[in-house]
């Protein structure tokens, strides 16, 4: 797929469709989903309409405490089991666990993540944002390939962001080994990473009938601002001077009953059969930036996120990134 492949499907639903709305009437019974990060913000909500729909539902938990907290108000067939993103023996060991108890998986909800970040290092020495939000969930995915393909029609959904236009991958620096770090070029770089993992992956699913796409979930206060100062957040305008919320925010952000609505139409919509790797947002596939719009930092997608040459360098690094850990 290209930046020219990015057209909507007028699906019928908006900037605050829910995901119970573009879910409705569904009946997902004998699927069964991964989700990461299934037990906080986006990822509980998508994973409560899951389960309303009555799929089976698996959630990855970095911390068993805080998943059983979360997660004690759910109700349907849910499970967990442990893994952490940042420490790939962990991943294979979900994975061997996984591939035991199931026979195909249905879905894959690439959904964890952190942002801005303070320097760190994961696996070999990977920068965290690319590390847990690309590479981790690269690793998680590649071992999964057999049950997805297994699966009739499988489909994968990468939760990519805006954040995208902040950065292409650096190339020659990816890790910020020689470079100065800066954790919002580090974040867009991660969220490029997310976009053309997805586009990838669809060329790889193609044979099994299987569809991989990436997702912006919109502005959406949950924890993945944990690592953001408050006067920064003030600075950004999503905060008022007196901490709150600000006006301009609250008519921008959305709920995260809102915010999963986009991840559950990737991951259900028939509306994206033969339109692999496209990156949605708002329910819908997004269109190409349009650099003479006053939203041009929030909407759409540019075209280093889309570019089938870019995935595929993406991903033979990747492997090997992989290989060598």
């Amino acid at each position: 797929m290209a930046i020219t492949d990015q057209i909507p499907t007028q699906s019928g639903f908006h900037t605050k469709s829910t995901g119970m709305e573009v879910t409705e009437g569904m009946d997902l019974s004998g699927k069964t989903a991964i989700v990461t990060g299934g037990y906080s913000g986006l990822g509980l909500e998508t994973v409560r309409a899951l389960l309303a729909r009555g799929a089976t539902v698996i959630v990855p938990v970095r911390s068993p405490e805080k998943a059983f907290q979360s997660m004690s108000g759910l109700r349907g067939d849910i499970s967990t089991l442990p893994m952490d993103l940042g420490d790939l023996a962990s991943v294979q060991r979900f994975v061997e666990t996984v591939s035991v108890e199931l026979n195909t998986l249905d879905l894959l909800i690439n959904n964890a993540g952190i942002m801005a970040c303070p320097e760190a290092r994961v696996g070999p020495g990977w920068e965290s944002q690319f590390g847990i939000n690309h590479m981790g969930h690269f690793a998680l995915t590649q071992g999964l390939m057999g049950l997805l393909e297994k699966a009739h029609a499988p489909r994968v959904v990468a939760l990519s962001s805006t954040a995208h236009k902040m950065s292409d991958i650096l190339w020659d620096d990816i890790h910020y080994e020689r470079t100065s770090y800066d954790k919002w070029q580090a974040y867009g770089q991660a969220k490029t990473a997310n976009a053309l993992f997805a586009n990838a992956l669809s060329r790889r699913l193609k044979r099994s009938g299987g569809l991989a796409f990436s997702v912006h979930p919109g502005g959406i206060f949950t924890p993945l601002q944990r690592h953001l100062p408050k006067d920064e957040m003030i600075a950004l305008g999503w905060l008022g001077e007196d901490g709150e919320i600000s006006e301009r925010a609250k008519g921008l952000f959305k709920t995260p009953q809102q915010g999963c609505s986009t991840t559950l139409w990737a991951a259900t919509s028939a509306a994206l059969e033969g339109k692999p790797g496209v990156y949605c947002e708002d329910c819908d596939i997004a269109r190409p930036t349009d650099p003479d719009s006053p939203y041009a930092r929030y909407l759409g997608v540019d075209a280093h996120a889309c570019e089938d040459e870019a995935a595929e360098r993406l991903w033979a690094l990747s492997e090997k990134m992989l290989a060598d850990a």
